[in-house]
């Protein structure tokens, strides 16, 4: 629970809003290297991110015993959603695989709206502890069926074929409208919606510069739910940080935090603006072990990532697929490599895509000397940045379930008389 010392900064400091955002995988070394990926050149002040200006804390990221040492995503976001440790894989039930209260479920039982935004499906097992309980994180589609019952009012993310037609009409029926394209989204005036807009994860970042998705899907979500008069509980997912980290691709890895970054500023605009609202970003845990450095050499080249111009899965589809592949690889990497990096890259095409993305992702890795000691997950502890009432709770060393009870201590003490829907 909120230690006791905190008990005056809360009844100080209630927020009619609170916003949730999660890097996952976001472990210090993402937000330290995005420091020197974002740096300009031309002058000599190092200069500041939102991370460096926002930060409070720490956290500890362990799961249940059961589980050790080494958290996974189901296990953690049950933690920072509901408060209590879990087994890896578990979806907001305990040990014993009883559901657990999340706070979007307490929010919406006081009369507050509630959503997610996310960039991989929406049934996965971030925004899946937060909406629902399932003793397995891989029951994809049991925990797609059971978002009918959750009454949120905004799902934006990936995730299509996880929900059927006869499952989608269920949600219009409820009075959800059913959007797939993110050029409807500015049809969408009111709640409740219902948005998937890719097959499984929306695409890589550094794929689609422009597409600026996740900042898209959360601005739409603020607008919908600021609605309520009551406030809102949101949730806001960089999921793919964490998946170019089980990659070891630190090229997506830097566009997906720098996206992530674009969407906790404009969230950070709101939370100015509106001045009654919480904002509390985490990651629920390191991964893939990233080093800034690596080789015994003190040196990092961000500069190399600038350059890559793509995905190392897209590069390596493209290079499959064409006979003068050499020249495109050169191109989309913005490095050309040597005859024997090149001999290599060719062992690797002989072998399909997934290996081709492999050979050009650790070729990254050697010309931007970067590190990294597994493609799972590490145990550091994760950064905790905060800002709007309520934000101070949040400084120092905190244990991941801790965040939850603090944030559950902010909620309204008893539910509005005019529960809005």
């Amino acid at each position: 629970m909120a230690m006791a010392g905190n008990s005056q900064s809360i009844s100080q400091s209630h927020p009619k809003n609170i916003i949730i955002m999660i890097g996952d995988g976001m472990g210090p070394a993402y937000t330290t290297a995005y420091r020197y990926y974002k740096e300009n050149p031309n002058t000599e002040e190092m200069e500041q991110t939102v991370f460096d200006r926002l930060l409070v804390g720490m956290a500890s990221t362990y799961p249940a015993k059961v589980s050790g040492l080494i958290t996974d995503s189901a296990a953690s976001a049950t933690a920072l959603s509901t408060g209590f440790k879990t087994y890896n894989g578990a979806v907001s039930v305990d040990v014993e695989k009883r559901p657990l209260q999340t706070l979007l479920q307490k929010a919406k039982s006081l009369g507050l709206s509630t959503g997610i935004a996310v960039s991989s499906q929406v049934n996965h097992a971030t925004p899946a502890a937060f909406l629902t309980h399932n003793e397995s994180r891989q029951n994809y589609n049991e925990i797609a069926e059971s978002y009918i019952n959750t009454d949120a009012d905004v799902i934006l993310g990936g995730g299509q074929r996880y929900f059927s037609t006869e499952l989608i009409e269920k949600f219009t029926a409820k009075g959800y409208q059913h959007i797939n394209e993110f050029s409807q989204l500015d049809s969408v005036t009111s709640p409740k919606v219902l948005g998937l807009f890719a097959d499984v994860q929306l695409p890589w970042v550094i794929d689609d510069k422009e597409a600026k998705s996740l900042s898209k899907l959360t601005q739409k979500s603020l607008e919908l739910l600021s609605q309520n008069p009551n406030g809102f509980v949101l949730l806001v997912e960089g999921s793919l940080i964490d998946w170019a980290g089980h990659s070891n691709d630190i090229a997506t890895a830097m566009a997906e935090v720098d996206e992530f970054a674009y969407t906790i500023e404009i969230v950070e605009q709101f939370v100015r603006q509106q001045k009654d609202t919480l904002m509390l970003v985490t990651a629920d845990h390191n991964t893939g072990g990233l080093s800034v450095g690596a080789n015994g050499k003190y040196e990092w080249k961000p500069e190399v990532l600038h350059k890559v111009k793509a995905s190392p899965d897209n590069i390596a589809a493209s290079a499959i697929a064409a006979d003068d592949w050499h020249s495109i690889v050169s191109d989309q990497l913005g490095f050309t490599p040597s005859a024997q990096e090149f001999s290599n890259l060719t062992n690797a095409r002989m072998q399909g895509n997934k290996a081709l993305a492999i050979a050009l992702r650790k070729l990254i890795d050697l010309y931007s000397n970067t590190g990294w000691t597994s493609v799972g997950h590490t145990g550091l502890d994760v950064q905790v940045f905060a800002a709007g009432p309520g934000a101070k709770l949040f400084s120092g060393h905190q244990d991941n379930t801790e965040i939850a009870h603090k944030i559950f201590s902010l909620l309204p003490t008893r539910a509005f008389t005019n529960p809005s829907q």
